[in-house]
């Protein structure tokens, strides 16, 4: 029968007895050894904590799911990781959709709806202490790197201060041309012409690699938003990609120019077919929109491979989505957002990283509430306080999900009158009133505030063509007016469910 080996506490006794039958001096002496011995292995087989990951967050604007095809590195990115299917966003509207990814927060709890004024904004966002309780705060106070560029939310200008939780702020105003315009560079106000290297979606390119480099070099994690403004109007491509995909075109859904309208609200209802001269001027526009995305893809390449090159791309997370989603032709709107159909509300979420499942789709109803807290739990970080939405992580690394939600809210207020907004959209584009929506995995329910109704089986309907409320059985309609009373006045934990 082998001897059995004696662990180090087990021979500290073996010490000791030994040492007492010499002389209480040398037993004194041979615990203490003992115990240095026993802290030595102690110390030696204690597991380092791993470095906290990097996160890079690239953020689109008005991008829709129908420019993946344009985009080989985000299909990649499919590939090697896991795309969430039902994602959506909280309004199809810039700011409001922003304030909920900074903070983790319905608009009813952040007090963000719209793009500027009393009720949206910079500044109400600031008004409301928002700017306090961000993924960013949470994670620089966790020790992290974070850098925001780009464009910030409605509102922001370079001359306006960097808010709290961003170690590093290369941020513009008025980006949407992706030329001539000036950026807030760490509280120093830089200008850009229209030279070719100019070009904002590359300039901040260039810049969000130089800070991930720079971080990693000085071994610090880090976390980078990369918030282009584009594929949003007037889409202007880089110039090495003008005149690309020459023959792109629209996709034409069953949505597309829709046949029957006669069932739809009335702020919709009385749209006429789109004329020729109107889809030619789409697949325009549709094209300018897929040029334009080539920057963004290229972005995401080159940080890809700058990471690569000094081995931190193995403990970096990438994130990609959109802010909303975009209509082009559907339900005869000319090109668009702000409505809760789904050419709107439902976007691209994409993730790569450290343990994350290759070529995964979750179908479990997530949304861009969800990213904060995402975000703070990968960097080991405390949320913000009343967060209402929910770690991805689980999903992601393959560990057991929390309970899926039965719906997701979406709260829109409208119409948008103000003409200088960079998201004001005349009848044509659609412009809805005032309504609240309930997105479930089946169901998409609309409550407009003038008291008309939406109601869409997604099973049977997915391009949301026949509004078949008046069909509903009084306990259906009685369980989503529940459901979505109980969404638009919930707060952290009663929003999660």
């Amino acid at each position: 029968m082998p001897r059995p080996r004696l662990t180090m506490t087990a021979a500290a006794a073996v010490a000791v007895v030994a040492a007492v039958s010499c002389g209480a001096g040398s037993a004194t002496q041979s615990v203490t050894k003992a115990g240095a011995a026993t802290q030595t292995v102690a110390n030696a087989g204690a597991a380092k904590p791993k470095p906290r990951p990097n996160i890079v967050f690239v953020l689109t604007d008005d991008l829709a799911p129908n420019l993946l095809r344009y985009m080989p590195n985000v299909q990649r990115m499919q590939k090697s990781g896991t795309t969430f299917s039902n994602y959506f966003v909280t309004d199809s509207l810039c700011c409001p959709s922003r304030a909920t990814m900074l903070t983790g927060r319905y608009p009813h709890n952040t007090g963000v709806f719209t793009n500027q004024g009393s009720d949206g904004g910079y500044a109400t966002f600031n008004r409301k202490g928002n700017q306090h309780r961000t993924f960013a705060t949470s994670l620089k106070a966790a020790g992290y790197n974070t850098a925001m560029l780009g464009k910030y939310m409605n509102g922001y200008q370079p001359t306006n201060p960097v808010p709290p939780g961003w170690s590093e702020w290369y941020v513009a105003g008025n980006g949407y041309p992706n030329y001539n315009y000036k950026l807030n560079e760490n509280g120093r106000l830089v200008s850009y012409g229209n030279k070719p290297s100019d070009y904002l979606t590359d300039v901040l390119s260039r810049k969000s690699i130089d800070f991930a480099q720079r971080s990693v070099a000085a071994k610090k994690p880090f976390m980078l938003e990369l918030s282009v403004f584009t594929p949003h109007g007037p889409a202007t491509p880089a110039p090495r990609d003008k005149g690309k995909f020459p023959k792109a075109k629209v996709p034409r859904t069953p949505a597309f120019n829709e046949a029957d309208m006669s069932d739809k609200p009335a702020w919709i209802k009385g749209r006429p077919k789109l004329t020729q001269a109107q889809i030619k001027k789409l697949d325009a526009t549709f094209r300018k929109r897929a040029r334009s995305v080539l920057a963004i893809d290229k972005a995401i390449g080159d940080m890809q491979a700058a990471l690569k090159a000094s081995g931190a791309d193995r403990n970096t997370y990438f994130v990609f989505t959109s802010d909303n989603g975009y209509h082009m032709g559907e339900h005869r709107l000319m090109q668009g957002k702000q409505t809760a159909y789904d050419t709107d509300i439902k976007v691209p979420l994409i993730v790569t990283g450290p343990g994350v499942r290759a070529g995964r789709t979750v179908s479990t109803l997530t949304q861009n509430t969800d990213l904060c807290p995402t975000f703070t739990d990968l960097g080991r970080a405390r949320p913000p306080a009343q967060v209402d939405g929910i770690s991805l992580v689980p999903y992601l690394t393959g560990k057991r999900p929390p309970k899926p939600r039965d719906g997701v809210l979406i709260e829109h207020r409208g119409p948008n009158t103000v003409a200088s907004d960079p998201d004001f959209q005349a009848a044509p584009a659609g412009n809805p009133p005032t309504y609240n929506a309930l997105r479930t995995t089946r169901e998409l329910y609309v409550e407009y505030a003038n008291g008309q109704r939406e109601y869409y089986d997604i099973r049977r309907d997915p391009h949301q063509l026949n509004n078949t409320f008046g069909r509903l059985s009084p306990g259906q309609l009685k369980k989503l007016r529940s459901m979505l009373r109980e969404l638009t006045t919930c707060k952290g934990r009663e929003c999660q469910k």
